[in-house]
């Protein structure tokens, strides 16, 4: 399904927004707090939206699920390929913002 990738697409561009924030709270946390914080809401924000974006993929599934049986093994092993990666970056990233604070 076409509509799986775009949004997959989108969780990447948020994972890597998310890092590119903490990246940059970390920097300024000391010298700056002020704007490592927002920094940091930054990171924590493209998180919340990672979050919602991959709710809405597993809502799809499952309403596909639903309306015509099990979807094509192609399109889940496209998905659990890109969920593994995102998984291992949002790890990544939530260590670091544990790190903010």
């Amino acid at each position: 399904m076409k509509i799986i990738q775009e949004i997959e697409d989108h969780i990447h561009d948020e994972l890597k927004s998310g890092k590119k924030y903490i990246k940059c709270a970390l920097k300024y946390k000391d010298e700056n707090p002020k704007l490592g914080d927002m920094y940091y809401q930054l990171s924590m924000d493209t998180m919340l939206s990672v979050d919602k974006l991959h709710k809405m993929v597993v809502s799809i599934i499952e309403e596909y699920r639903l309306k015509n049986g099990e979807p094509p093994k192609e399109m889940l092993a496209v998905y659990n390929y890109l969920h593994d990666r995102e998984i291992e970056k949002s790890k990544t990233i939530k260590n670091m913002q544990s790190m903010y604070k």
